[in-house]
């Protein structure tokens, strides 16, 4: 293959582990670069200069190409000529052949059993600890690809590289391979364009092939696993989310229906089945289950609770015999087998077989037993020596920690001083564009790189779009400045500098600390949320009355009462509130409720009747009227009894047929004595004046008598000059004819007996009107004597009370006088003490 470069080979590297001379360390950087880039060309012609991902690759040649790579397992430089090894699984670092195989040799000296030690012995990786099989113990020196056997050490190549073209498969099994030379660390990403859809597969685009997966921030709307909704994300890699819309379901069996998302919608509910089996004589005992609960499980063959007999042909409800014998059963040890004969029930969960085992480091042995499948271990704790474990055959590491004060010696036991620390760290910006590497320990005595370029940090705030960028810098990004101008949920917005969250300091590297500055405190902190809103707003009462509103703050959710009569409507729709103003139960949670209306019901009830209801005042229509009334007949014979609201939503016509009795009218012709041939009916009777009953007519002495209709009867009394409802009904059609001769006999008889009646009647009366008078008199004395003796029984109650009178006040003129008289003396007694007080005190 040709070579690559174009410069002249530099001279052979030292195999010392000094520094060098000056003429090797001015002719490394040059190599160094020019291998880096020669090998990254065919990547950089394709994905272009933004070759981000090829930093931990530019590191990794930077170090091969300057002979920096140290051996973690030796702690020995890795000369460009030495055999070696690097990892491929996640760390690629480097290490010495010989060293790689006496380590993973090592590892997989297990103490198993050779069938158990062949499958599953396993290495790790010193540096990344990714497991690797025996088998994969290397036995050749190989390039970085693999190609090449013993790769060759010259000059133009790149130690340890074959100078091909890499070719590995690249990550993601896109089907491309490494476009890079022979390279130690990982292959970059896949630069080849290819037309992929995004990940709802709704969107193509144009993409390289290590980036091809991406999303259209679209949402996905996947039909989801319930084949019924769609998926509501933004369009995401993977499979879609179980399906949480809620709604309705029945469980199994259907009994039960819940509310439960979609994702949950096949369920168990925890009633049993329950339902009878074919045999007719067991019950399915499965719980909430769909379709069928299928065949009896003991109808057919059956065995004994060991399994050893069969018996063929038993009814599903009779219990099976013991066979007797060994259960022979495997216990929970998992070794052995249960020693009792066929019984029913779970056999002995303790296995209590003896068996011995040894420690582990197999010096002692013990008897023990064996529970739940494994084996009771016993260790013998022994203080051993470093020397005690050598000569056992035990490399302990030295654990000694190291001059960098970060990491412990991982070689062997050893004497004298520790190998210094190979471990190299790296030191970068910010941003990690610009960095470089020291040995460990050394790292806080550098000072860290300044980078020219911008900040990478994107903001936390809502102003990422249009913040002014700045350069990369250490420590946390500098507040932003523009006004915040969050929304509230009420509408306006925040008018304070941007408080929102700022985006934590790099812990890469820490600067040492500074002097503290005065920060003048902000009129708010970065990272809190919008103070509660401050504008001024018009607020209205707690009964939303018109014209009580007040000056409030936005964010003072604060309710008050403006002392008005609340006058809201009450339940019942007839009345209205006359509670001082008051939050109502449906407008603020806690709010109070109107108050009970008590009054009677006052509404007019439909159809109209002159009965009140008899609720309290209430909401909606009145109940019917079932009130009993009565209502006679139109001719009086009879009284029907109606409830009201039926009387009262018939028609006037109805209400008349209502009301007729159905028999013949029982009222009297206005102008004779008969009563009203018709049926029951309203109003006047009709044709008063034909009427055609038979009237039997006579004499004034009642003597002669004939048979007339009415009718002319009353024409009789019209010519006559009278009217016929003026004739009293004992004399209707008396004197109508003439009376003759023998009308004058009858008559004086009739007189005689007449004036004998009245003598006899007032003889018998007399000796009553005596008596009367008598009892009228006795009834007047006694009122007389009541009314002397009434006005004696005043005179002496008055008397009474003048005596009374008199006395109640002599007894207050004796009080008062005694009284002033006692307070004389008093006041005298009291001067006397006084004098012989004073006297007293002027004899002493």
């Amino acid at each position: 293959m040709t070579s690559p470069w174009n410069h002249q080979p530099p001279p052979p590297l030292s195999d010392s582990d000094s520094d060098g001379g000056d003429d090797s360390s001015a002719a490394e950087p040059l190599r160094h670069s020019d291998l880096s880039n020669s090998i990254l060309k065919p990547y950089l012609a394709l994905s272009g200069p933004s070759g981000g991902d090829l930093s931990k690759i530019q590191s990794f040649l930077t170090s091969s190409s300057a002979g920096a790579l140290s051996c973690l397992i030796c702690l020995e430089r890795i000369k460009p000529s030495d055999p070696t090894w690097s990892c491929s699984s996640l760390c690629f670092a480097v290490f010495h052949l010989i060293c790689i195989q006496s380590w993973a040799r090592h590892a997989t000296r297990l103490p198993l059993s050779a069938a158990a030690a062949s499958a599953a012995a396993l290495w790790h990786c010193p540096k990344c600890r990714s497991e690797y099989s025996k088998s994969h113990i290397p036995k050749s020196y190989l390039c970085f690809c693999g190609k090449l056997e013993n790769p060759p050490n010259d000059p133009w190549i790149l130690p340890h590289s074959c100078g091909e073209v890499c070719e590995k498969p690249l990550k993601h099994n896109c089907g491309h391979h490494c476009l890079l030379l022979c390279h130690p660390g990982p292959c970059p990403s896949c630069p080849k364009l290819v037309k992929v859809p995004c990940f709802c597969g709704s969107h193509q685009d144009v993409r390289r092939c290590g980036f091809k997966e991406f999303s259209c921030n679209n949402p996905c709307s996947k039909i989801l696993d319930c084949g019924v909704h769609r998926c509501n994300e933004v369009c995401h890699r993977g499979s879609c989310p179980p399906c949480r819309t809620r709604g309705t379901h029945t469980c199994r069996c259907g009994r039960v229906k819940e509310e439960r998302e979609c994702c949950d919608r096949v369920f168990q509910c925890d009633s049993p089945c329950e339902k009878r089996l074919s045999c007719g004589k067991h019950v399915c005992e499965r719980g909430c289950h769909s379709g069928e609960c299928g065949e009896c499980p003991l109808k057919g063959k059956r065995t004994c609770p060991c399994g050893k007999r069969v018996y063929e042909g038993m009814p599903c409800d009779a219990p099976v015999q013991l066979c007797g014998a060994t259960c022979d059963k495997m216990l929970p040890c998992g070794y052995h087998r249960c020693p009792e004969r066929c019984h029913r029930g779970q056999c002995v969960e303790t296995c209590r077989v003896v068996v011995k085992k040894s420690c582990r480091c197999g010096s002692l042995k013990k008897d023990i037993w064996r529970v739940k499948g494994s084996v009771r271990q016993f260790v013998t704790v022994v203080g051993m020596l470093a020397s005690g474990a050598a000569a056992m055959g035990i490399a302990l590491p030295a654990q000694r920690r190291l001059r960098c004060k970060n990491h412990k010696c991982p070689s062997p036991c050893h004497r004298g001083p520790c190998a210094p620390c190979p471990i190299m760290v790296t030191i970068s910006c910010a941003c990690g564009e610009t960095r470089f590497e020291v040995p460990c320990g050394t790292e806080m005595d550098q000072k860290p790189p300044r980078c020219p370029k911008r900040c990478p940090i994107a903001p936390l705030c809502r102003h990422a779009s249009t913040c002014k960028p700045h350069k990369c810098h250490y420590g946390a990004c500098p507040p932003c400045r523009l006004p915040c101008a969050e929304e509230y949920q009420c509408g306006h917005a925040c008018k304070l500098r941007c408080h929102g969250a700022k985006p934590p300091p790099n812990p890469e590297f820490t600067l040492k600390p500074k002097k503290k500055k005065i920060i003048q405190q902000s009129e708010s902190v970065p990272g809190t949320q919008c103070p509660p809103c401050p504008e001024l707003v018009w607020r209205s009462c707690v009964g939303q009355h018109i014209g009580a509103e007040r000056m409030m703050v936005c964010s003072d959710k604060s309710q008050f009462s403006c002392e008005n009569l609340c006058g809201n409507p009450l339940p019942c729709g007839n009345h209205y509130c006359t509670k001082t103003c008051h939050a109502l139960e449906n407008q603020l949670h806690g709010g109070e409720s109107c108050e009970d209306c008590y009054l009677s019901c006052q509404k007019e009830r439909e159809p109209a009747c002159p009965h009140h209801c008899p609720r309290r005042c209430h909401p909606g229509d009145c109940p019917p009227c079932k009130v009993l009334i009565k209502r006679s007949c139109h001719c009086g014979a009879m009284v029907h009894v109606f409830e009201c609201i039926y009387y009262n939503s018939l028609s006037a016509k109805g209400q008349e047929t209502a009301r007729s009795c159905g028999g013949p009218c029982h009222r009297k012709l206005p102008n004779c004595t008969h009563l009203c041939p018709e049926t029951c009916h309203p109003g006047q009777c009709p044709n008063a004046d034909k009427c055609c009953k038979k009237v039997t007519v006579r004499c004034k002495c009642q003597t002669l008598k004939k048979e007339w209709v009415c009718q002319d009867v009353q024409a009789a009394y019209h010519l006559d000059g009278c009217h016929p409802r003026d004739i009293p009904k004992n004399q209707f059609g008396i004197g109508l004819i003439p009376c003759n001769s023998d009308c004058k006999s009858k008559v004086q008889v009739v007189e005689s007996e007449l004036q004998l009646r009245k003598s006899i009647v007032t003889e018998v009366q007399e000796p009553d009107i005596d008596k009367s008078v008598r009892k009228r008199r006795k009834r007047r004395e006694r009122v007389l004597e009541s009314k002397e003796t009434s006005k004696l029984q005043k005179i002496i109650s008055r008397t009474k009370q003048l005596l009374l009178f008199v006395f109640i006040l002599v007894t207050l003129l004796a009080a008062t006088y005694y009284g002033y008289k006692g307070l004389l003396w008093l006041s005298d007694w009291m001067n006397e003490v006084d004098e012989r007080r004073q006297r007293y005190s002027r004899i002493k």
